[in-house]
């Protein structure tokens, strides 16, 4: 009798340790899952906010972006300015851009002086018209581009090639009859750029064609 009853406590108290085993264990499983999802919550919640940082980041570039193309009517007028006849035709565009209510940068009369230019050496020059152009290019609106001869000027195409990458709207004109390529008056590269391009072999009509656009349209 007394070996069955030391055996039946010892069941017993085998049992109790087992459920306290259990307990404990349980305990410690819930701990882990609470700390983990704490864990878990705190990892969604970076991910969220590095989510809306990207996204506010994202938007601040497409604002800057908006900036840079801008609405305004500040004009960079390009094309070749080397001869008294490019000079003049240059002018006359100039100021029928003005007339309309446009602000326009020409090189030829709002670019470095001549005199400044005195005395320094190629690579300096160059630096300097090279600074002044691109800079004016970046702060203009839109460039309107003299598109004239065999192939466009040289100075121009590139003044054009970062007025497009910069989003500017970008407009041309030509005079020359002369055609680039077989079956296109004017090479794609060049013309895939502009929202429009005015053509009239005859200089004072283009002009004229150009006054009449702009008093029924926007650049």
């Amino acid at each position: 009798m007394y070996m069955k009853r030391t055996i039946l406590r010892g069941s017993t108290l085998t049992r109790m340790i087992c459920v306290s085993i259990c307990a404990v264990t349980l305990l410690s499983f819930t701990g882990c899952d609470a700390g983990g999802g704490a864990a878990g919550g705190a990892v969604s919640e970076n991910v969220t906010e590095a989510a809306e940082n990207e996204n506010a980041a994202e938007e601040e570039n497409t604002v800057k972006t908006s900036e840079n193309i801008g609405n305004g009517k500040r004009v960079y007028l390009a094309g070749p300015l080397f001869n008294q006849g490019e000079k003049e035709f240059n002018l006359k565009i100039t100021h029928a851009l003005e007339e309309c209510g446009y602000e326009v940068f020409l090189p030829q009369r709002d670019g470095i002086e001549a005199a400044l230019l005195e005395g320094k050496t190629e690579d300096e020059m160059t630096k300097m018209i090279f600074s002044l152009d691109e800079g004016e290019v970046k702060k203009a609106d839109i460039i309107f581009m003299n598109i004239d001869g065999r192939a466009p000027d040289e100075g121009a195409c590139v003044e054009l090639g970062i007025a497009y990458a910069s989003g500017k709207r970008c407009y041309g004109f030509k005079t020359d009859t002369r055609a680039v390529e077989a079956g296109m008056e004017i090479n794609p590269m060049i013309s895939g750029a502009m929202i429009k391009i005015f053509k009239n072999y005859d200089g004072d009509e283009l002009v004229e064609e150009i006054k009449q656009y702009l008093s029924e349209n926007e650049l």
